[in-house]
C-alpha cells in the first residue's frame, strides 16, 4: 500500500462525519421500527384480538425479509451506488410505515411490516459499508459506528413513543407509534441526494475523476487523497499510475462473479474473512439482544412490573442505557481497539445473563410472592446486559464486518453477513416466547449466557484486530496461518508500503 504518511492520524473530516450521520438517519429509522413494536405489540394483541404466535410472526417477520432485502442491497449497491441505494431504502420504508399506520386489520399490518423489513435490509448492509468507504483509518471505527449509535438512540425514540402515543385511544395509539416513522424517511430520501457517492465504488466503475474529488473532500490533505486513492486504485485493479479520468477497470462488472469468489473458490483468506463475518453476524443475536429489546416488558412483567406505564417507563431505561454506551464505544474503538472491547463485551454477557437467569429463575420457583430484590436484580442485570452488548458486540459487528472485505467483495460479502444477522434475529424474535415457555425464562437466559461463553472464543481464536489499518491493508491481516501471531492477532499498523 502507499505510505500513509500524508495522513495526520489525530485529524478528524468534519465533511466525513457528516456524510456519515446523514448516511446512519436511515438506521434511526430501523431503530425506531424495533423499539416501537415491542410495546405496540401489548396495544395490538388487544385491539386486534390476536394470539402470543401471530405476536411472534409479527415481531419476527420483518427480519425475514430484511434478510432477502439485505441480499438484494448488496448487488443492487453495486448496480446503482451506495447513495441511490440509501435512497432507495427510504422509499421503502416510507411505504411500509404508512401501511402499518394505516392498517385496519392484521393482513395488513403484516403486509406493511413485511415492506418496511425489505427496507430494514437494505438499510442494515449500506449505512455501514457506505460509512466506512468514506472513512480514514483513524477515524473509521467511529465513523462506521454512527449506524449502530442511530439504531440504537432510534429505538429509544419507539420506547419514548410508546410511552407517549400509549396515552391515546387504543385504536389510534399504536397505529400513530407505527406510522410517524413515514416523515423521517421522506426527509432522507430528499438529503441524501445531497451527499456524495462513494469514492470506492466510482473507482470500481472506472470514474477516476470524480472519485479523487471526493477524496479531496473527506481527507485532511492533497497528500493523504493521494495516499488513499493510490491504494483504492490497486485494489481494483488499476494501475496506480493511471491518470485517465474515466477507465474502463478489468474484470469488474457490477458484482458479477462475486459469488463465486466467496463460495466456490475463494481464497484462504477470502474463506476466513467470511467465516468471520458470519460468525460475528450469527452470536450478535444469537446471544440474546432481540428477546431483551423485543420482549423487556414480558421480562420485567415476569419479574414482578405489573403497571402499563411502568413496564414502558422502565422499557426506556433499556433504550437510554443502550444509547449511552453505544456512544461511549464509538470514543473508544478507534484507541483501544475492536479486539480488546469485544472480549471485555463477550465476557460481561455471560456474567449479566446469568445473573438475569438466576433472578428470573428465583421469581417462577416463588409464585405468588413479591420478591422485590429479585425484581431489582431483574431489572439491574438486564440493564447490565444492554451495556456490555452495546460497549463492544453491538457496535463492533458492524465496524468489523463493513471494513474486512476487499473492495470487490465488500458490498454483497458485507450483504451475506447481513442476511445471517437478520435470520438469527428472526428466529430469536420469532422463538422467545415459546422458548420460555419450554424451559422458563430463567432457562431462556441462562441458555444465552452459554451460547455468549462459545462466542467469546470464537472471537479469541479468530477475529485479528483491524484498528488503525486502511481497507486496503485488512486483507493481509487474514492472510496470517499462525494462530496467536503477535499476541492475539494484534498487527500493528505499518508505515512502509506494503503492496
Amino acid at each position: 500500500m502507499a505510505a500513509e504518511s500524508g495522513e495526520n492520524k489525530n485529524s478528524f473530516n468534519r465533511y466525513a462525519c457528516l456524510c456519515a450521520i446523514i448516511a446512519s438517519i436511515i438506521s434511526i429509522i430501523f431503530g425506531y421500527d424495533t423499539g416501537v413494536m415491542s410495546g405496540a405489540m401489548i396495544f395490538i394483541k388487544e385491539d386486534l384480538k390476536i394470539s402470543d404466535v401471530q405476536v411472534e410472526i409479527l415481531a419476527g417477520i420483518l427480519n425475514i425479509c430484511a434478510l432477502v432485502g439485505s441480499l438484494a442491497a448488496g448487488r443492487t449497491s453495486d448496480y446503482i451506488g451506495r447513495r441511490y441505494t440509501i435512497v432507495l431504502a427510504s422509499i421503502i420504508f416510507l411505504i411500509g410505515a404508512v401501511l402499518m399506520g394505516y392498517a385496519p386489520n392484521y393482513a395488513i399490518l403484516m403486509t406493511g411490516r413485511c415492506t418496511a423489513g425489505v427496507g430494514v435490509g437494505f438499510a442494515l448492509m449500506i449505512a455501514p459499508v457506505y460509512s466506512a468507504e468514506i472513512s480514514s483509518p483513524s477515524t473509521r471505527g467511529f465513523l462506521t459506528s454512527l449506524p449502530e449509535l442511530c439504531i440504537s438512540f432510534g429505538i429509544l425514540l419507539g420506547y419514548t413513543s410508546n410511552y407517549l402515543f400509549g396515552k391515546l385511544t387504543l385504536r389510534l395509539g399504536w397505529r400513530m407509534m407505527l406510522g410517524v416513522a413515514a416523515v423521517p424517511s421522506l426527509a432522507l430520501a430528499f438529503s441524501i441526494l445531497k451527499m456524495p457517492e462513494s469514492p470506492r465504488w466510482l473507482v470500481l466503475e472506472g470514474r477516476l475523476k470524480e472519485a479523487k474529488k471526493i477524496l479531496l473532500l473527506i481527507s485532511n490533505s492533497e497528500e493523504e487523497a493521494e495516499s488513499r486513492f493510490h491504494d483504492i486504485k490497486i485494489a481494483a485493479g488499476i494501475d496506480p499510475d493511471c491518470v485517465e479520468e474515466v477507465v474502463k477497470p478489468p474484470n469488474i462488472h457490477h458484482g458479477q462473479g462475486v459469488w463465486k469468489d466467496l463460495f466456490i473458490r475463494p481464497t484462504p483468506a477470502v474463506r476466513r474473512i467470511l467465516i468471520t463475518a458470519i460468525g460475528i453476524h450469527f452470536f450478535e443475536h444469537a446471544t440474546g439482544i432481540e428477546a431483551v429489546v423485543l420482549y423487556s416488558p414480558r421480562i420485567f412483567h415476569k419479574a414482578g412490573v405489573t403497571s402499563k406505564n411502568k413496564l414502558l417507563l422502565a422499557t426506556v431505561g433499556v433504550g437510554l442505557t443502550k444509547t449511552t454506551f453505544i456512544l461511549i464505544a464509538t470514543v473508544f474503538l478507534d484507541k483501544v481497539g475492536r479486539r480488546r472491547l469485544l472480549l471485555a463485551s463477550t465476557a460481561g454477557l455471560v456474567v449479566s445473563l446469568s445473573g438475569l437467569g438466576f433472578a428470573l429463575t428465583m421469581v417462577e420457583l416463588n409464585p405468588g410472592e413479591r420478591l422485590v430484590w429479585a425484581l431489582c436484580l431483574s431489572i439491574i442485570f438486564t440493564y447490565l446486559y444492554v451495556a456490555f452488548f452495546s460497549i463492544g458486540l453491538g457496535p463492533i459487528t458492524w465496524v468489523y464486518s463493513s471494513e474486512i472485505f476487499p473492495l470487490r467483495l465488500r458490498a454483497q460479502g458485507a450483504s451475506i453477513g447481513v442476511a445471517v444477522n437478520r435470520l438469527m434475529n428472526a428466529i430469536v424474535s420469532m422463538s422467545f416466547i415459546s422458548i420460555y415457555k419450554a424451559i422458563t425464562i430463567g432457562g431462556a437466559f441462562f441458555m444465552f449466557a452459554g451460547v455468549s461463553l462459545v462466542a467469546w472464543w470464537f472471537f479469541f481464536f479468530l477475529l485479528p484486530e483491524t484498528k488503525g489499518k486502511s481497507l486496503e491493508e485488512i486483507e493481509i491481516l487474514f492472510t496470517k496461518n499462525t494462530r496467536h501471531e503477535n499476541q492475539g492477532l494484534e498487527i500493528q499498523p505499518t508505515t512502509s508500503n506494503s503492496v
